[in-house]
């Protein structure tokens, strides 16, 4: 059976393109001011004056100022989720996490590795902002446990296995994200932050995807 992928931005009606362009005009607009001036320092006032919009037309996006501050990563949760529901063909549940998140990553906007590191950098410095990054993994990672008891027909309360899925899957995420901010790879450091774009962030991704069989027979002396 083949696996479903949600439909790409230019497949979509001409009215949900000019949605997610707005969509996206703010979030960089918002992510500009953030950087420049600090989150805590922009209110919302400011920023929709900046983006040149109404309260009410930034509450059809985004929910908070923390949502449109980290944007980039709302863009790959949702997109995570959606592949990973499209996904129906059989094999190990793992497997399809591994390929859904590296179909995710490969699907953002060309732009959209920059804008997910300087996210990065600006949750680094701001408390409120690496803690609703935590959140929204979390929340991503409940949504694939629930799309896994949909499939598996299965109540995670009573089988363990899918919230560890869960867990590996989030985890494969963080370590791998990590490294390729970081410029890691197996052969050592390439020569920037984010080097390679998203082909190399969905290359990491899935390397530690694949590491986690070994990592849980590894012996201790």
């Amino acid at each position: 059976m083949a696996t479903d992928t949600p439909a790409p931005d230019d497949a979509l009606p001409l009215r949900e393109r000019k949605k997610q362009r707005t969509r996206r005009a703010l979030a960089d607009a918002a992510l500009t001011l953030f950087s420049e001036r600090g989150f805590d320092r922009v209110t919302l006032e400011e920023l929709t004056a900046h983006a040149e919009i109404g309260r009410s037309t930034f509450f059809r996006y985004y929910g908070t100022k923390e949502d449109v501050a980290m944007a980039a990563e709302g863009e790959l949760w949702d997109a995570y989720t959606a592949h990973f529901e499209a996904h129906t063909s059989p094999g190990p549940a793992l497997d399809a996490l591994r390929t859904s998140l590296a179909a995710a990553i490969l699907s953002m906007p060309g732009d959209w590795d920059h804008r997910f590191l300087r996210t990065r950098r600006l949750a680094a410095g701001t408390p409120v902002l690496r803690d609703h990054s935590i959140l929204s993994s979390m929340k991503a990672q409940q949504r694939l446990v629930e799309i896994l008891e949909q499939r598996l027909d299965t109540d995670s309360r009573e089988d363990v296995r899918l919230r560890l899925l869960g867990e590996f899957a989030l985890s494969a995420w963080r370590c791998g994200a990590r490294n390729w901010v970081a410029g890691r790879g197996p052969d050592g450091y390439d020569t920037q932050r984010g080097h390679g774009g998203t082909k190399t962030l969905a290359r990491r991704v899935e390397e530690a995807f694949e590491a986690i069989p070994t990592a849980l027979t590894l012996d201790l002396d």
